[in-house]
């Protein structure tokens, strides 16, 4: 007579805890890379900001008064 034991699978809590775990790092995820995206955005327009502060305002020749 031989017996089988049969490996008990994960529990009921297991694999809900396990199911929070996954939707929490999609989350994560997802928020991460809004932020990096958002840091980007806001890192290219002041290196833009900046780069139009310095160029030096095009002068045109004085007239002078006779």
């Amino acid at each position: 007579m031989s017996s089988k034991k049969s490996v008990p699978g994960p529990s009921k809590s297991e694999t809900r805890a396990e199911q929070t775990t996954a939707i929490a790092t999609e989350i994560i995820d997802r928020e991460t890379s809004a932020r990096t995206a958002k840091t980007e955005r806001l890192r290219a327009a002041r290196l833009q900001r900046d780069a139009d502060l310095k160029k030096p305002a095009k002068r045109t020749a004085a007239k002078g008064k006779d």
